[in-house]
């Protein structure tokens, strides 16, 4: 599926359908277990009630039972047999023995023997002359016991009065006067518990679908819904990148979800894009005018050169070419910055940097202090060819505006930084030009002309290169008057 919006509808989906069904079990499971638990209570209750008669005695003929139809009883001797089974009684199952027909044996409260000489025993009483008591003796129930352990709960059929249905039994054992152990098997219908079942079942089995349908509709729309803006944002940057216009930015919805989020970081990176488009524009504009002049001169020198030799200015052309191979590494050096080159991780000493560079600039106009204390620790780490350009272009700058001095410095700051400053005593620069001085191509209106005031890319080199070097590079007023170009790298680990 490439559609979120059906990937969320069937994910949503199938995580409802699994929650349902296993809850729908547990709702089943829960509701067979209790109703059968309260057949079982019913069961129990007929079973002791029977279990009760047969303690006392009661014949198994004058057995009384509740609601016959509804709870079957049969009972069984400790050999097995029947003994006694309730009224329409046909079939049973589950018990332990299927029989329905009773056994002939003897009655609760006598023995076989007792029952087999029944007659003999009267003609005995009566010549005693103790007939009446014998009656009043016999009238008189005996008493034995009911096992009031736990009975066993089974489950099985009945047929009574032709109807065959499920039935929950439970087992109780009762002990006669005559010591007889019987066992009362009673019987409580599963009906109500299988039609509850079967109407919940039934129930969970037509809603289940028509649910499960209502959570796909409703996730689809949501889904739908949310989703909206960020196709109007893919619809509108496919437009911007068929039209190339960056000037265009998405629709920012008003919400403060991630959509909208996303939307205002896209125009952020829409304005980065744009901006750097126009300055990678000018900056060819610049490079190809920059480049121009150089070039055309260099020509019409080399043509004037190739008709009439003796007007060849070599000087000039010489001059013209170093100008073009500087500009040449100008150029090739911001563009590897731009590419994102990262400098080496180098030791070195930028206070020997520093001397170093000073001592072979021999033809500079003006002479440069050099303030480097003996026994300062300067170590960075970096590129020492990326380092020593952005200090030799801070001195051309200074040579270029300085008036009499030019002075360069290194001291440690906090945190272990080393701090190059290059001042000279000049016109300074402006506050609200001080940024833009570090844009490429840029001089100011009061710069030397540009054969003397290069092409404005040293700065904009410096500040890039400090910048790939984790430093920063900024300019304020001298005590001289100035300008105080300051260099603040970190020092190494």
């Amino acid at each position: 599926m490439r559609s979120v919006r059906a990937r969320a509808a069937l994910g949503a989906t199938v995580v409802v359908a699994l929650a349902l069904i296993g809850a729908g079990l547990s709702v089943l499971l829960v509701l067979r277990a209790n109703l059968t638990d309260q057949a079982g209570l019913q069961a129990e209750v007929v079973a002791r009630e029977v279990a009760g008669q047969l303690a006392l005695d009661v014949p198994y003929d004058r057995l009384e039972t509740r609601d016959e139809e509804d709870h079957p009883v049969q009972v069984t001797d400790e050999d097995g047999r029947v003994v006694a089974v309730s009224k329409d009684l046909r079939a049973i199952s589950g018990t332990g023995t299927d029989r329905v027909t009773p056994d002939p044996s003897p009655t609760p409260g006598q023995s076989g023997d007792e029952s087999g000489g029944g007659s003999g025993s009267d003609d005995d009483a009566s010549d005693d002359g103790s007939d009446g008591d014998a009656d009043d003796d016999r009238g008189t129930p005996g008493r034995g016991e009911v096992d009031s352990d736990e009975p066993d709960f089974t489950n099985g059929t009945a047929t009574v009065d032709g109807e065959t249905a499920d039935y929950r039994f439970a087992s109780v054992r009762a002990t006669t006067s005559a010591g007889v152990t019987l066992t009362v098997h009673a019987g409580a219908p599963l009906a109500a518990e299988q039609e509850a079942v079967g109407t919940v079942r039934g129930a969970m089995l037509v809603g289940l679908p028509l649910l499960l349908l209502v959570v796909a509709g409703v996730t689809w729309l949501v889904t739908r819904r949310a989703l909206r803006p960020v196709e109007g944002i893919r619809r509108e940057m496919a437009a911007i990148t068929a039209s190339e216009d960056l000037s265009r930015r998405v629709p920012e919805p008003g919400s403060r979800d991630e959509v909208a989020r996303l939307a205002r970081t896209t125009n952020e990176t829409l304005t980065a894009l744009e901006a750097s488009v126009e300055r990678q524009r000018r900056f060819v504009a610049d490079a190809s005018h920059e480049l121009r002049s150089p070039i055309a001169s260099l020509r019409t020198q080399l043509e004037v050169g190739a008709a009439h030799p003796e007007l060849l200015d070599v000087p000039g052309a010489v001059a013209d070419t170093v100008r073009l191979q500087a500009l040449a590494a100008d150029l090739l050096l911001l563009a590897r910055l731009d590419a994102g080159e990262r400098p080496g991780r180098t030791a070195l000493d930028l206070g020997a940097l520093v001397r170093e560079e000073v001592s072979q600039r021999g033809g500079d106009r003006i002479p440069v202090t050099v303030s480097v204390p003996d026994s300062g620790e300067f170590e960075v780490a970096g590129s020492r060819g990326q380092l020593a350009r952005v200090i030799g272009n801070l001195l051309d700058n200074a040579q270029r505006h300085a008036r009499s001095a030019v002075t360069v410095s290194v001291r440690t700051a906090e945190r272990g930084d080393v701090v190059v400053a290059v001042t000279d005593d000049g016109a300074g620069v402006p506050p609200r030009e001080r940024e833009r001085i570090f844009e490429r191509f840029v001089r100011l209106d009061d710069a030397r002309t540009r054969d003397d005031g290069g092409a404005g890319l040293g700065l904009a080199i410096a500040r890039d290169v400090a910048a790939r070097h984790g430093g920063r590079l900024t300019v304020g007023d001298a005590q001289e008057g100035g300008a105080r170009f300051e260099l603040r790298l970190p020092g190494a680990d």
